[in-house]
C-alpha cells in the first residue's frame, strides 16, 4: 500500500526524489503521511482539493478490498 501511495505522488511531482511516504499506524487505522518538496505541494493537492481527495479515494478503494481502514495525510 505504501509503494502505491509513493508511485502516484511521484508521478504527480516536478521532484521525485523529494517524495517521502511514512506508515503511522493508529490503532486500527494505517495513516500514510506524504511529504513532497515545498514547489509541489500544490501539485499534490490540487484545485480544490480534488487530486488529494482522489488519491485518497484510490487507496481507500484498494484498502477496502483488503479489509483495512486508511488515511492519507500530505504534508
Amino acid at each position: 500500500m505504501k509503494a502505491l501511495v509513493e508511485l502516484i505522488a511521484k508521478a504527480l511531482v516536478d521532484h521525485p526524489d523529494d517524495v517521502c511516504v511514512r506508515e503511522v499506524v493508529q490503532g486500527r487505522t494505517v495513516v500514510y503521511k506524504v511529504s513532497v518538496h515545498p514547489d509541489d505541494v500544490g501539485k499534490v493537492i490540487g484545485k480544490q482539493g480534488r487530486t488529494a481527495k482522489a488519491l485518497r479515494t484510490v487507496v481507500s478503494g484498494v484498502a477496502a478490498r483488503e479489509g483495512k481502514r486508511v488515511s492519507v495525510d500530505i504534508l
